[in-house]
């Protein structure tokens, strides 16, 4: 255990140029916090939003959310974790690009032995919102019909595993064939090239001019409206990120008159915030991952030196699956 430890930082926001990477102090965890060095880092389009300044932080700071590794020091009041325990996390505050670090230990989870670190870290931030997306923002039965967008992403694929594991048909959006197909090889149900088809349109032609019962929507501003045409009446709106631009004001009129449709724009930390409910959705997660149902779909792996080059990738559309950092 060393007193420093290498970290990405930023000190102005921008474009991936703006990290830095110091060998910065650790220390010691005070009561209700661990120590942890990391094994890997998992990469998300959250990052994106802390680095360009889209979620301000107060700099300079680290970036990064989720990471998975080996609890080497334990605060007072820490029970459900000890010295030695394999664990993974995706929390705030920002700071896991970096081989160790000391945080709160309430989100914390204990990583079961059948897990790799690499998939601890793909998994813990993409499988939890998977988790609350399909369980707790509007909780979903067999037979059911979601769009997601992105269905080929980290959370993506996770979904499509999900939903084929409980009968709930998934409609998948990408933009390119070999992006569609993959979805189709992890479970969803039908696929939509959006560089090809209108979505909508297809959408409609896929439900028998029904509409789905919820779309599950974290690409944003270009996707917004057309999502909101792909759903029944009554139907639910999740907006769960802005990959491709913050959407602009809603008018709630438009709603009623589209069908007394429902929004809700829901995060991650909103949910895990309660540290029991954390550990529940993550042992929701490992359960499927342990059963076979859902595999995690490493698409890219890059050393924390190229952290730069990672967000570039991912920027671009050019990743798919989950990407990790390595240490």
């Amino acid at each position: 255990m060393t007193d420093t430890a290498r970290t990405v930082i930023i000190r102005d926001t921008g474009g991936p140029d703006v990290f830095q990477i110091e060998d910065r102090p650790v220390g010691d965890p005070d009561r209700g916090e661990v120590r942890i060095a990391h094994k890997a880092c998992g990469l998300n389009y959250i990052d994106v939003y802390h680095r360009s300044g889209v979620y301000p932080l107060d700099l300079p700071h680290g970036i990064g959310m989720e990471a998975s590794g080996v609890i080497e020091a334990v605060g007072e009041g820490v029970t459900h974790l000890k010295v030695g325990d394999r664990a993974a996390y995706a929390s705030n505050p920002p700071g896991a690009y970096c081989a160790a670090r000391v945080m709160p230990a309430a989100q914390v989870c204990p990583l079961p032995d059948a897990i790799s670190f690499e998939e601890g870290a793909a998994m813990m931030l993409q499988g939890m919102t998977v988790e609350y997306l399909f369980h707790r923002t509007v909780p979903l039965k067999a037979g059911d019909t979601v769009l997601m967008h992105a269905a080929a992403g980290g959370v993506g694929l996770i979904a499509c595993q999900w939903a084929k594991s409980e009968g709930i048909t998934l409609i998948g959006t990408a933009g390119s064939d070999a992006k569609c197909q993959l979805a189709l090889d992890h479970g969803a149900t039908h696929m939509i090239n959006y560089e090809d088809e209108d979505f909508v349109g297809r959408v409609r032609e896929l439900t028998n001019g029904r509409g789905v019962d919820v779309v599950m929507d974290a690409v944003g501003k270009d996707t917004f409206e057309g999502s909101l045409d792909c759903l029944r009446p009554v139907g639910m709106m999740i907006s769960f990120g802005n990959a491709s631009g913050v959407v602009p004001p809603v008018d709630l009129g438009m709603l009623g008159k589209k069908g007394s449709l429902q929004i809700t724009r829901p995060t991650l930390f909103s949910h895990i915030a309660d540290h029991v409910v954390c550990q529940e959705m993550a042992q929701h997660l490992f359960d499927k991952v342990a059963s076979g149902a859902v595999t995690i779909n490493i698409g890219q792996s890059y050393p924390l030196d190229k952290v730069a080059e990672a967000h570039r990738d991912l920027e671009a559309r050019k990743t798919t699956g989950s990407t990790i950092l390595t240490l």
